[in-house]
């Protein structure tokens, strides 16, 4: 998710803590745990640092080593040990280490339940997994978080424990819902496409009022949109059999950005534009679209001897424009 809810779920986290003695009856440790649960709720991201070495090295690793199944192992002690010697709460470490664990393993859950996807399996494998089920930002999960915070650091409730442990009912009960509308939304379009489960990609809407859907048909992907049980189609892409793939488009497989591009991106559509000094290579991930708009892409430009100009991969759009992934 965006680094907004992670900071804002860490500080609902070190409020949860309070379901620990320990912890709130000792305002100190209670500084340490805030500290642990905001800085393992971003810690994960630190892969952002990748952006300095280009787009490529972006897309191959963020998501990946520091969301693996062992990295809330490596980022508990790592940051709850000096967080602990920093507010002189060393006796209470294993508390601030824990905490820190559980803001780490949400992070990943939360990624996890992203349409962008994770890591999170590695060393066992490099697959991305992602559920399909919440927006990069989600409105009603914020807006919840952010309203206990501002009743707890104002003193609005008189029992703050209470009030985290049904925010944080809630909010599980919430993502098991959303979790089981896709699965319906899924089985649907199966039905109607008479396709496997495998063959559809869901992105959630900002206001999980619709899904958008892409459907790989084995020659083509369709793309459309289903609100309340109205499947709209937007269009239909037909693919470039590897044994068919232009000349052009052949000549950068082996680009930096293009493999980058390919370790990532699941529903893989290439488009070549022939222009007097050359081409223009650009392939797309059809998952991630937005009317006709499709904004994670690797672009190419070639001479006319299929010589690299110009190479691009990322994402051609503002953090606010949707798809929110």
């Amino acid at each position: 998710m965006d680094t907004g809810s992670h900071l804002l779920f860490g500080a609902t986290l070190a409020g949860l803590s309070l379901v620990d003695p320990t912890v709130s009856a000792h305002p100190d440790l209670l500084y340490a745990v805030l500290a642990a649960t905001l800085i393992g709720s971003h810690a994960p991201d630190f892969d952002a640092v990748m952006r300095l070495k280009g787009g490529s090295a972006y897309i191959r690793n963020h998501r990946g080593l520091t969301h693996s199944l062992p990295a809330p192992l490596v980022w508990a002690p790592l940051i709850g040990l000096p967080i602990a010697w920093f507010f002189g709460v060393q006796e209470w470490s294993w508390t601030v280490i824990l905490w820190a664990f559980i803001a780490v393993c949400f992070h990943i859950t939360l990624d996890l339940f992203n349409a962008y996807g994770v890591q999170c399996m590695r060393p066992f494998t490099r697959r991305w997994l992602h559920l399909d089920v919440l927006c990069l930002l989600d409105p009603y999960l914020f807006a919840m978080h952010a309203a206990v915070v501002l009743l707890w650091t104002t003193g609005a409730t008189p029992n703050p424990v209470r009030m985290f442990l049904l925010v944080y009912a809630l909010t599980l009960i919430y993502m098991l819902w959303r979790f089981l509308v896709s699965r319906s939304v899924i089985r649907s379009l199966c039905r109607a496409y008479r396709v496997n489960l495998g063959q559809i990609t869901l992105t959630p809407t900002l206001f999980g009022m619709a899904w958008q859907f892409v459907i790989d048909t084995g020659d083509a992907f369709i793309k459309g949109n289903l609100n309340r049980s109205v499947v709209h189609e937007e269009a239909m892409l037909y693919k470039r059999s590897p044994e068919r793939l232009a000349a052009a488009a052949e000549a950068t497989i082996d680009v930096d950005g293009v493999q980058a591009f390919h370790h990532l991106a699941a529903c893989i559509h290439v488009d070549v534009e022939e222009h007097a000094d050359g081409y223009l290579v650009i392939w797309s991930d059809v998952r991630f679209w937005h009317k006709k708009h499709t904004p994670f892409t690797a672009a190419v430009r070639l001479d006319r001897n299929f010589n690299v100009i110009h190479e691009r991969v990322g994402w051609n759009k503002k953090m606010w424009e949707p798809p929110f992934v």
